[in-house]
């Protein structure tokens, strides 16, 4: 922290989630995704119907760019390996929703697309 950081209320707080500007508005085709990097993994951010979403890029399958994907019915990619469909949502994989990928919060600041960095724990 620096000097001019006000000091947490109660120090056993996590810090709020930092925002990271990851594109602009503009750059990711609607009905598509772009991958790019957020802290130490790669976020898969997709534009459907207006709106944005992300998603771990790493399907957990065989390791393919998720952003690469398809967007299907349902608010949904599928891997463009195997077809493996995840719900932009919530990340849950279709066909076992036991199992998942990691979901980010996404904003748009300006013409800044801003993905969270998840809470530390």
């Amino acid at each position: 922290m620096t000097s001019t950081e006000p000091l947490p209320l109660f120090p056993d707080e996590s810090p709020e989630p930092e925002w990271i500007t990851v594109a602009q508005v503009g750059e990711i085709p609607e009905g598509e995704g772009r991958a790019y990097p957020l802290d130490k993994c790669m976020v898969a951010v997709f534009l459907r119907e207006g709106r944005y979403y992300a998603i771990d890029d790493f399907c957990p399958h065989q390791g393919a760019s998720l952003a690469a994907g398809y967007l299907v019915e349902g608010c949904a990619v599928a891997c463009a390996w195997h077809h493996w469909r995840f719900s932009l949502e919530d990340g849950t994989w279709l066909d076992n929703p036991k199992i998942a990928v990691d979901k980010f919060a996404v904003r748009v600041v300006g013409q800044n697309i801003q993905v969270q960095l998840p809470a530390l724990t």
